[in-house]
């Protein structure tokens, strides 16, 4: 259920909340997908070369995220697919090198949050809603403070114009980030 609430300050539903700019930290961090192949089994790949900036304000629904992501990054672990997925039919590295997200709003639901923004892919850009889950803001001695977020989305892959797989892919894809991110001063 992703019912809005209105009820509370947000930053009290979030221990150790910092207003501020954060990175990503790529060593620490994952941007996944899957896809449903024959019905029967899942496809699982995620992007590795990602650049992904979240910042918080102190009011937590004022913050935003932007995220670019190499599409040409794609590993599902098997390089002959990959290869096959870079080509024009699906993903067409050559002519849309980079996916990128920005927010446009966040809001406070039952279960979390939602982020709602604007995803662009292979030259289309749809709303894309994402469920974002807080994990932590906490402090490491090596790099100052970390902030930890998850997040999903599922989206029609022919939103986006990629109509190569024919019924054997499914057109719902799953995303799914896991973001652990640096405060930049």
């Amino acid at each position: 259920m992703n019912e809005t609430m209105n009820t509370g300050p947000a930053t009290a539903a979030i221990p150790g909340y910092l207003a501020g700019t954060w990175k990503a930290d790529p060593a620490h961090s994952e941007i996944a997908f899957s896809v449903r192949l024959l019905g029967i089994s899942k496809t699982r790949g995620r992007f590795t070369t990602h650049d992904v900036t979240l910042v918080t304000d102190k009011n937590p629904l004022r913050s935003s995220v932007t995220a670019t992501i190499d599409l040409a990054s794609i590993d599902t672990g098997n390089e002959k697919r990959d290869n096959h997925l870079h080509a024009a039919e699906y993903l067409d590295v050559d002519t849309y090198p980079m996916m990128s997200y920005r927010s446009t709003g966040i809001r406070q639901t039952v279960d979390g949050w939602a982020v709602d923004g604007e995803l662009t892919l292979h030259g289309i850009t749809r709303q894309v809603l994402l469920t974002l889950k807080v994990n932590a803001f906490s402090s490491d001695q090596r790099d100052g403070q970390r902030a930890s977020f998850s997040a999903t989305a599922e989206i029609n892959r022919r939103d986006f114009g990629i109509d190569a797989g024919g019924v054997a892919l499914s057109n719902k894809v799953s995303i799914s980030l896991e973001i652990q991110a640096v405060l930049h001063k």
